[in-house]
């Protein structure tokens, strides 16, 4: 085959992969205005649009001609380190997974978790898991279903997990788990100790809403989120979404009593939104132009939330603009602020968990999936079952299913294989602000004078730009000079809780 043709198999793949991005980034503009503004009784006609279009974007992409477009540019054969390599590699890995699944599957999953997610909000919003079990029930089905006609080697988990988090096993992260587990538990002890003189409720007091929003919004900003492609909206669980170049959107949710709960879910989210705001624009719609995985992605939020705004070199720095917007933090030094929110004891809620516990209920929620998906956990059961292992992982008596097995959006999205990203992001964290303070030795000076420039350029390299041009092992040994491991998130923890 001559170059010629080549070319025009790449071009033609390449246009087919353009349109496709712009449906879906329609299709996540209906996700979006489904969370924050659309009126309840348009969801069942937004469930017929989301499963059109997500039956749509698989026909599209799972042509026949779409495969012969791949086999004649793998057959060319473009230099390994090209741009033309990396999209025919992993458009080739897409196709293969997505040509396995019959488009009324897809249309279907899609449907059911339109419907999943409005009736996980009122089951929440009832503390009634009763309502939400026949919708899971039926997801969990789709899942296995999908996941079958996928195949694995393991288990049913490591075909949902491949679609987050490539090349993982749950074999792997059960190892992972098991030995980060009892780490986490020695640090546990020691750091509520040394957090029993501050009250859960220390900086409990008025903080207006509007006055949050402009807090949130300033330091959003700071940190190099650009608001002339995205906004921040309410919603019921905080997400970040990007819809396409120039539109990344937030969410977060309020509490006049606690700012920090929506400020460190803006600065979550704008770590997320940033990452996507840093793809190459010129790549949007091909691999290039998307995240790397879940797990690096998710890396980006806990940096921005936790390494640089839970620290004390930022409180130093922000804590003036805090008491102007705030003038009830007037009282409190930035000492006084950084001990508050970094205040370590076990909770129920996960969103709002230390950083400490947080990695508890993740692996909770790892072990409990594992099961539904397996069958080895009936869904009637999980309320029961989750309350259990809560008490042994945390210590408290779960009084409710809203604090419980309903707290997370996640499985009414049918997103199962997403919860271990949460805690793969947080090593990935520790492991890239490791490594960029060491090629940086000025950088923990420029983050107390809040400057962010050079961490942002610093991750847009090593993070953002390359898109999926590497699979996320890879991307963290050329990051970091190693793969993820546990041994820098647990270095940081036990310095920042116990002075280690």
């Amino acid at each position: 085959m001559n170059d010629s043709t080549t070319l025009a198999a790449y071009e033609k793949l390449h246009a087919r992969a353009k349109e496709i991005a712009l449906v879906e980034g329609a299709t996540a503009l209906l996700n979006w205005d489904e969370e924050t503004f659309m009126p309840r009784g348009a969801l069942p006609f937004r469930a017929e649009q989301l499963a059109f279009f997500s039956g749509w974007t698989h026909r599209q992409f799972t042509a026949p001609e779409v495969g012969d477009w791949i086999k004649a540019c793998e057959d060319h054969g473009f230099a390994p380190d090209s741009a033309e390599s990396a999209n025919t590699r992993e458009w080739r890995r897409s196709y293969d997974r997505a040509t396995k699944l019959p488009s009324e599957l897809v249309e279907e999953f899609n449907r059911t978790a339109t419907l999943a997610r409005d009736a996980w909000a009122e089951a929440r919003k009832r503390s009634e898991f009763v309502h939400f079990q026949p919708h899971l029930e039926k997801l969990l089905q789709l899942n296995r279903q999908m996941a079958d006609k996928w195949g694995y080697v393991e288990c049913r988990y490591d075909a949902l997990l491949d679609g987050r988090e490539r090349g993982a096993l749950a074999s792997e992260l059960k190892t992972l788990f098991a030995e980060f587990r009892p780490a986490l538990v020695s640090v546990l002890g020691p750091a509520v100790e040394r957090s029993r003189s501050v009250s859960e409720n220390f900086l409990e007091a008025d903080y207006p809403i509007a006055a949050q929003q402009a807090f949130n919004r300033e330091v959003a900003e700071a940190i190099g989120f650009d608001f002339n492609a995205g906004r921040i909206d309410t919603a019921t669980h905080p997400f970040c979404t990007g819809l396409g170049p120039g539109d990344t959107r937030m969410t977060t949710r309020y509490n006049e009593r606690d700012f920090t709960e929506s400020f460190y879910g803006v600065l979550h989210e704008a770590g997320h939104g940033l990452y996507d705001q840093g793809l190459k624009v010129e790549h949007h719609g091909t691999p290039l132009g998307s995240a790397c995985s879940m797990g690096i992605h998710e890396s980006q939020s806990r940096l921005w939330e936790n390494h640089v705004g839970r620290s004390v070199a930022f409180w130093e720095h922000w804590h003036p603009r805090a008491c102007h917007h705030f003038p009830t933090l007037k009282k409190f030094s930035p000492e006084q602020i950084v001990r508050a929110i970094n205040r370590v004891a076990p909770s129920f809620i996960r969103v709002e968990a230390d950083q400490v516990t947080y990695d508890l209920h993740i692996i909770l929620r790892f072990e409990l999936e594992l099961k539904l998906i397996e069958g080895d956990l009936k869904v009637a059961d999980l309320p029961a079952m989750w309350n259990e292992e809560f008490e042994k992982m945390l210590g408290l008596k779960v009084p409710d299913d809203a604090r419980g097995c309903l707290q997370d959006t996640h499985w009414s999205l049918g997103a199962f294989g997403y919860f271990p990203t949460y805690t793969l992001g947080n090593l990935n964290a520790s492991q890239l602000m490791q490594r960029a303070t060491q090629d940086s030795p000025q950088l923990e000076t420029e983050l107390r004078a809040g400057r962010y420039a050079n961490l942002l350029g610093w991750l847009r390299e090593k993070v953002h730009v390359p898109g999926q041009r590497h699979a996320p092992q890879e991307l963290m040994r050329r990051a970091t000079g190693q793969a993820t491991h546990s041994e820098p998130h647990l270095a940081y923890l036990r310095r920042k809780f116990l002075g280690a």
